[in-house]
């Protein structure tokens, strides 16, 4: 008898070509991932996303709009304007940095992904449209820690853009305080977080259940925590913060929310100050907050409003209820000795 051989029909081969160019694509990118092609299963292309390959292009576009943002203030032609007033009262500035570093920030992920809501903080128009796309090269580092992609729904995810957190100080040339900063919200979670400083290079990165390339300090003083809040209205929460921690408790003021979060990380460098706790006790946008949000949810810590409530990242586009930021220590009791006590004084 013959020996038996595996004969495959035209139509088994089409299909194993058909895989095999899938496998191919997954190949040229730089990840080897057995993805069946959406279309075969009747999908458009763009029905799900990959959050690794979204974590990659955030990167990415925060340190381009970080270069936009070191160009502008080294070139001293700042363009500076006033968009109104904050609701305390403060200018709201706006720069070329933040217009040129908006454009290419928001470009990039809306070129790369075009079917995933984008909300950023300044206006773009017909004449701002940048060809700029992803090259579809992966940071060692995002390689290294999260190994095996993630895929979501496209509808799900609604992507925070903000171009230039600390613009106040930046025009101010106190540019340790300036990130550039991208997070990416599923269902309205926030599960991935990129903040950039661009005058030092420093860009801190995670993804909730997938790994980060920062983590959080050694230690933290619950007792008379060192507490970090706005330069803006730091008066405000002085009083309340020593009667709740004692006279002994520090209160450092700063410019950025990026900032501020970082300060709760071990983060190398002698141009950021380190704090235990962020407070913030007036309205704040949701692309101010929401990738420091994702990197200490990722990292086991906590941002919430001073009530305690988890912050939404869909619909609208700011947050009324303040916020309360810790890593590494229990934020729940934090919630009920400081946050429940400020809130009814700053009425």
């Amino acid at each position: 008898m013959a020996p038996m051989g595996i004969r495959l029909s035209p139509l088994g081969i089409g299909v194993f070509c058909l895989l095999g160019l899938g496998v191919l694509y997954h190949v040229y990118s730089g990840v080897l991932t057995w993805r069946f092609p959406s279309f075969l299963l009747g999908e458009r292309a763009d029905s799900a996303v990959d959050l690794r390959e979204l974590l990659a292009v955030s990167v990415q576009a925060a340190k381009l709009g970080g270069v936009e943002v070191k160009t502008v203030r080294e070139s001293n032609k700042l363009n500076e304007n006033l968009k109104g007033k904050t609701r305390e009262g403060a200018d709201d500035k706006m720069t070329r940095g933040d217009l040129l570093s908006n454009r290419k920030m928001y470009y990039l992920l809306k070129n790369t992904f075009p079917g995933v809501q984008v909300n950023t903080e300044e206006d773009l128009n017909e004449d701002d449209k940048d060809p700029v796309m992803w090259d579809r090269t992966f940071p060692d580092e995002i390689k290294d820690i999260i190994k095996n992609p993630k895929l979501v729904p496209t509808e799900s995810i609604t992507v925070w853009i903000d171009p230039l957190d600390a613009t106040h100080e930046y025009t101010e040339n106190l540019v340790n305080y300036v990130t550039t900063m991208v997070c990416v919200a599923v269902d309205g979670k926030p599960v991935i977080g990129v903040i950039h400083k661009p005058f030092t290079g420093y860009t801190a990165w995670a993804m909730v259940d997938g790994g980060s390339n920062t983590k959080k300090r050694a230690s933290y003083n619950e007792e008379t925590p060192t507490i970090i809040v706005s330069r803006s209205h730091s008066g405000k929460v002085k009083d309340v913060t020593l009667q709740s921690f004692g006279n002994q408790t520090k209160i450092i003021s700063a410019g950025g929310s990026g900032y501020k979060v970082l300060s709760l990380l071990d983060v190398p460098g002698n141009d950021q100050e380190t704090a235990d706790v962020y407070v913030h006790v007036t309205f704040i946008k949701k692309w101010d907050i929401c990738a420091g949000n994702a990197i200490l949810n990722a990292l086991g810590g906590r941002m919430t409003t001073l009530k305690g409530e988890e912050i939404i990242y869909n619909g609208l586009h700011g947050n009324e209820g303040g916020l309360l930021a810790s890593i590494g220590m229990d934020h729940s009791a934090l919630v009920e000795k400081f946050a429940l006590k400020i809130s009814p004084k700053l009425k």
